[in-house]
This record gives structure tokens, C-alpha cells and sequence, in this order.
């Protein structure tokens, strides 16, 4: 069961909801079409790089990137300059991008509940493990790296 437990099931889990609600549950509500395509393509396009971008930095430091495991360094350099949580926001683009270009109106909730999930279930657990490990590099980081964006 552990194995479910990953923040790639929790994405995609909130896209068949918003596909499911775009799909049948629609009440004619819309986000406005090509616009709304784009913007979404974007969001989508931005979440993967982020990902993309997080992954190649930390397979550079040899460390591991899978959640529940202890990291063998503190990346700090790459995307990680810019946010703490890089792969996590890639996942919350990705869930929006979605969102618009599914015209899922009604689906946006799933994007702070997502946002929710992902930090009580993922990130502090992976920020308390990375304080006890790097305690005072990890305290300088964290004052001049934000956890989002």
C-alpha cells in the first residue's frame, strides 16, 4: 500500500475527478476557450519543466527524489534556489493546466485540496527529516528560499 502513497497517485487521482466532473457533471459552465486552452498549456508545460528541472538537479547531487526516503544531500542549487518544493508545484501546475483546458469549472477545489495534501503528507514530513538531518544548512535555506514559489 505504500507504493500508493505518491504524490504522482494523489495527481492523478484529482485529474479523473476533474475529468470525471468535466465529462458529466458540466452545468454548461465554462472557462472560455482558446484562452483558456492556452493558459492551461502553459500551466502544464511550466509544471513538467519544473519537474523536469527538480529531478536532473537532484540525480546531479545523488540524491533521491523519491518521497519517504531519507536524502544523502540538501539540494540547494538549480531550481531549488527558487523553491523548496519544485516537483510538488510542478504537480499543482499540472493539476490546474488541466483544469482549464478540460474546462472543469467546478473541479478548481481540487488545486488547494491538492496543495493541502501534498504539504501535510509530503513536504513537512520531508522538511522535518531535512531539519534533524542538516539542522543549520537547513535553517539558512529555508530563510532565503521560500517552501512555494
Amino acid at each position: 500500500m505504500k507504493w500508493l502513497d505518491i504524490p504522482p497517485v494523489w495527481l492523478l487521482a484529482a485529474i479523473a475527478l476533474a475529468w470525471a466532473q468535466a465529462r458529466f457533471v458540466p452545468y454548461g459552465l465554462s472557462f472560455g476557450g482558446a484562452f483558456a486552452d492556452f493558459v492551461g498549456g502553459v500551466l502544464v508545460g511550466g509544471g513538467l519543466v519544473l519537474m523536469a528541472l527538480a529531478v536532473y538537479e537532484m540525480r546531479r547531487h545523488h540524491t533521491t527524489f523519491i518521497p519517504h526516503r531519507d536524502a544523502n544531500q540538501m539540494v540547494t542549487s538549480g531550481i531549488f534556489s527558487r523553491s523548496r518544493n519544485p516537483i510538488y508545484l510542478g504537480d499543482i501546475l499540472v493539476l490546474a493546466g488541466l483544469i482549464l483546458r478540460m474546462d472543469a469549472v467546478l473541479s478548481l477545489p481540487l488545486v488547494p485540496i491538492l496543495l493541502w495534501v501534498l504539504e501535510k503528507r509530503f513536504v513537512i514530513p520531508e522538511e522535518n527529516r531535512l531539519r534533524i538531518k542538516f539542522r543549520a544548512n537547513f535553517a539558512r535555506y529555508c530563510q532565503k528560499t521560500r517552501r512555494w514559489i
